[in-house]
């Protein structure tokens, strides 16, 4: 089985700075794609960040020049570095990953749990 686990949300002042992390777990073959998606209320899911497995990156562009995907395939992790938070960012962030199981070795789509992130004074 395989899953994401999200962890390092939480509360922040404008200006500040967070980072999220995601793990995957299980018997994996190989991880492909691995994104950033948040939801703030009322509104739809929209991707963030993306980073392929080669190491390329991309941005949605409210964030460019703010944020920061990486990726350690050692450890099947992958960070989002938020820098310059605005209460704008506020929103659950959602991991996902296309993940190949070491059972079969066919991708499949995976999500993380979602973290909480707030910009508040």
């Amino acid at each position: 089985q395989v899953q994401l686990v999200e962890s390092g949300g939480g509360l922040v002042q404008p200006g500040g700075s967070l980072t999220l992390s995601c793990a995957a777990s299980g018997s994996i073959f190989s991880i492909n794609v691995m994104d950033w998606y948040r939801q703030a209320p009322g509104k739809q899911r929209e991707l963030v960040a993306r980073i392929t497995s080669g190491g390329s990156t991309n941005y949605t562009d409210s964030v460019k020049g703010r944020f920061f995907i990486s990726r350690d395939n050692a450890k099947n992790t992958v960070f989002l570095q938020m820098n310059s938070l605005k209460p704008g960012d506020t929103a659950a962030y959602y991991c996902h990953a296309v993940v190949a199981p070491f059972v079969n070795r066919i991708e499949y789509s995976y999500w993380g749990q979602g973290t909480q992130v707030t910009v508040s004074s």
